[in-house]
């Protein structure tokens, strides 16, 4: 699995796990609304990292504790 690929079922698994849309998650993570579609829908390959430790904080954990997560097991270059 693709990077990217690998990110975006660890995103919408985190929004199933905190019962969140990805309006929600604009808003808890300050980021805006098309940022996080464009890249959910493939429109955009790549998060900036602090992109990624906002959503994070979002969702109430670290950078590790996304990543360290069976997705990111077999990650192959893009």
């Amino acid at each position: 699995m693709q990077l990217a690929d690998a990110t975006r079922h660890r995103i919408n698994q985190l929004l199933k796990e905190n019962n969140m849309k990805l309006f929600d998650l604009s808003k808890a993570a300050g980021i805006s609304l098309p940022t996080i579609c464009d890249f959910m829908k493939n429109d955009t390959k790549n998060l900036r990292m602090d992109t990624m430790l906002h959503i994070c904080e979002a969702f109430n954990i670290t950078l590790k504790d996304f990543f360290d997560n069976p997705f990111f097991d077999e990650v192959i270059s893009e």
